[in-house]
């Protein structure tokens, strides 16, 4: 599929304010299942610097930098043309050291995955009861099969949950989204995440965009997970959808940290003045 994908995103301040650094990450990636034909990125007040980078996870960021001149607004406008090439989700072959849960993973690959594999507070290893019992019921009925099990764990969020659209805001620890059995697709993707960590498989947090109803002018932005099969690379996983990811997903920016998968991140001075995003995002097939 090829998609141009136009987004604009305002922020409103209630007083006068002097920007800080910003980290935008808007530009769609281009790997073996998409390819970035043209990308296009404005920014009002247009800063004294923006740099392009490539951050620890791969993923290629704009670092922007504004001159202490007093604002009201932020504007942040893309353009991008982006041909998704991945049909079936699942051609590929497990490494035969991978076909069972949990996998025991090469000492090198265990190191290279490790942040993948802790979550995203590294240095507690305890993980939520609820999560953990609900891996565990996952892995008896899937029998340590990998594919059965993330089919499974995406299929019961899908059935179970009920979706809450919530523009703005950290996501929900995991525990709580199992246990009221609603949430947003970022706390889905967060879920997701922590019941394969609990099982042994490294997943990390993706944010995006997905096709929907292209009938539908109500777009928003999205959020899935991946996770890493030996033998396959990493495979996206959709549980608002139901879906194993394939090419009606736009991804952005993916890490084992939600918060450094954020579209946008930065601040303000002075603290504490109340500010208002907007935005406006326009998805058509080409």
């Amino acid at each position: 599929m090829k998609y141009q994908i136009s987004h604009i995103t305002e922020y409103h301040y209630a007083e006068s304010v002097i920007l800080q650094p910003h980290t935008i990450r808007l530009q769609p990636r281009s790997d073996s299942s998409q390819i970035l034909h043209a990308f296009d990125l404005q920014v009002s007040p247009q800063p004294q610097q923006l740099s392009h980078v490539i951050d620890l996870d791969g993923n290629t960021i704009a670092k922007g930098w504004f001159a202490p001149q007093p604002t009201r607004s932020l504007t942040i406008q893309t353009v991008s043309q982006v041909e998704t090439t991945r049909i079936n989700p699942f051609d590929y072959l497990l490494e035969p050291w991978a076909t069972q849960l949990p996998i025991d993973y090469p000492t090198l690959l265990a190191a290279q995955l490790q942040p993948y594999l802790t979550g995203q507070h590294p240095s507690l290893a305890a993980i939520d009861p609820t999560v953990m019992q609900f891996a565990q019921e996952l892995w008896i009925t899937s029998e340590g099969n990998p594919t059965c099990f993330l089919g499974h764990l995406n299929q019961q969020i899908y059935q179970h949950c009920q979706y809450v659209l919530r523009e703005t805001g950290n996501p929900l620890p995991p525990g709580i989204t199992w246990s009221q059995k609603a949430g947003s697709c970022r706390d889905y993707a967060v879920l997701f995440m922590e019941v394969c960590r609990a099982i042994g498989l490294a997943s990390r947090f993706v944010s995006g965009y997905q096709e929907g109803d292209l009938d539908n002018p109500d777009f928003h932005l999205h959020a899935w997970a991946e996770v890493y099969l030996p033998g396959a690379g990493w495979r996206g996983y959709d549980p608002t959808q139901g879906l194993a990811v394939s090419d009606r997903h736009v991804a952005l920016a993916a890490s084992p940290f939600s918060s450094y998968a954020a579209p946008v991140s930065g601040s303000f001075n002075p603290g504490g003045i109340s500010a208002q995003m907007t935005y406006q995002l326009i998805i058509q097939a080409i």
